[in-house]
């Protein structure tokens, strides 16, 4: 009898599987949305591909990686590069490549297949939110085959498409951030106008400052650190640069003609852009491979030479995990989540983001055909509250932002026998501050009319 049980419990489990997203959700998880069950999975696949290749560059893993049948046999495996690169350190770059080419190429699958899905109706939405097991097939047997990929061109050319992809992302990092500031500006102002304002508008204000101070050390550390009187031009006008225009859009978020079109406007969500655009400089200086204008974080906390320490050519060292990358892959994470969960009410934002206003809400439960509840109600019988394709292509972003951070942006680099920085990521990320900041700027001044010198509504 309990073996009769086992079998019919590993039956509907597989069915549910091979089901919809509404199946997948258990009797404790709270009551939600088809369509935000189905981008939390979705986003849980592009996690485990993260956590996969975080293990990949873990020391020690290099012994095992290296037992794939031709898989860098002793460094010389690699045309162009025989015996210039130790095998130690270029196998786990290699595998966090190929793995993250492997989810890059699942998610642009999903994308091409999802163009112009208008809602649930649609058969293809059945694909989006169902059939798991598959899909999670599909995933595993992409990365087989990739780590079956002759080496070639192929670590150069997927790097400029790393490049590319993450200067694309990290936009949609900042629009997502911007949006976060804007929905929790939102919330706090109208909780502090329903009552006890003096608490909710002093956590506000606590917030506001916290952010800007942040900003302001880092600012101060970066001139202190990341430049010298007579050298580091460059690092010098990225700090100049955008302290100026961290203060511009702090100005203008409180110019009276921006607050009356969005009241939601404010200093707050300056602050958290401020404080992303510096941490965005940070993570550019940090891959100059000019090492007396980037000191490593172990030479700045012990106090030593930065010559001394870090030799302008360290043949086959490479540190997988720095400050920087790490903060980055935090942000990372909670963009990834809030993408997955989030409703806003900016349209700004949503035209960005091809969501849906207001259709984004946790709905309760609902009583299905069989006479059963369900905790997953279906909103997208009259309209998807997403764009299915932007999504996946978003995630595929993402992926190829999680394959240049984990490896540091390092590029294999024959000549100094070294994996290194080089000034194209540099530029790539300091260009994306501009640019984000630039986006920052249209979400407050095109509901204002303050481009056509008049109010638009």
């Amino acid at each position: 009898m309990g073996a009769c049980m086992a079998l019919c419990s590993l039956a509907s489990c597989a069915s549910c599987l091979c089901g919809s997203a509404p199946c997948l959700l258990c009797g404790c998880c709270p009551s939600s949305n088809n369509s935000t069950v189905t981008r939390l999975l979705f986003s849980f696949f592009l996690l485990l591909g993260t956590l996969v290749s975080v293990i990949m560059i873990l020391p020690g893993m290099e012994t095992q990686l290296r037992k794939i049948p031709g898989f860098c046999q002793g460094g010389t495996t690699i045309p162009g590069i025989e015996n210039h690169v130790n095998c130690d350190v270029i196998v786990g770059y290699k595998s966090v490549y190929r793995m993250c080419f492997a989810m890059a190429c699942f998610f642009f699958l999903f994308s091409a297949i999802m163009i112009r899905v208008k809602s649930s109706k649609d058969p293809r939405a059945a694909i989006q939110n169902g059939f798991w097991f598959f899909k999670f097939l599909i995933l595993v047997g992409i990365t087989v085959g990739a780590f079956f990929i002759p080496d070639g061109t192929f670590h150069d050319v997927w790097f400029y498409f790393g490049i590319v992809g993450s200067f694309m992302f990290i936009l949609i990092q900042l629009i997502l951030l911007i949006d976060f500031a804007h929905s929790w500006n939102e919330v706090w102002v109208r909780n502090a106008e329903e009552g006890n304002s003096k608490c909710w508008f002093s956590g506000l204000l606590f917030f506001t400052i916290l952010h800007y101070a942040l900003a302001f050390a880092a600012i101060v550390l970066f001139y202190l650190y990341y430049t010298k009187p007579d050298n580091c031009t460059e690092h010098k006008f990225f700090i100049s640069f955008n302290l100026i225009l961290c203060v511009i859009i702090s100005v203008l978020s409180i110019l009276p003609k921006v607050q009356d079109a969005s009241p939601q406007s404010g200093l707050l969500q300056s602050s958290i852009i401020t404080m992303y655009t510096m941490y965005v400089t940070w993570s550019a200086m940090t891959n100059n491979p000019n090492r007396e204008c980037n000191p490593s974080l172990l030479s700045l906390v012990s106090n030593i030479s930065t010559t001394e320490a870090m030799p302008t050519s360290s043949p086959g060292m490479v540190q997988w995990w720095d400050a920087q990358g790490i903060v980055g892959l935090v942000i990372f994470l909670f963009c990834t989540f809030y993408a997955s969960i989030r409703s806003s009410s900016n349209a700004q934002v949503n035209r960005l983001m091809q969501t849906e206003e207001g259709k984004g809400t946790v709905g309760g439960e609902e009583v299905g055909k069989d006479g059963l509840r369900r905790r997953v109600v279906d909103n997208e019988e009259d309209g998807v509250t997403y764009n299915y394709s932007f999504f996946h292509f978003h995630l595929l972003l993402a992926s190829l932002y999680i394959m240049m951070t984990l490896t540091n942006w390092y590029k294999p680099d024959t000549t100094t026998q070294a994996m290194q920085s080089t000034m194209p990521a540099v530029w790539v990320k300091i260009s994306s501050s501009w640019l984000g900041l630039g986006l920052y700027l249209w979400t407050l001044v095109a509901p204002s009319g303050l481009l056509h010198g008049q109010c638009t509504y």
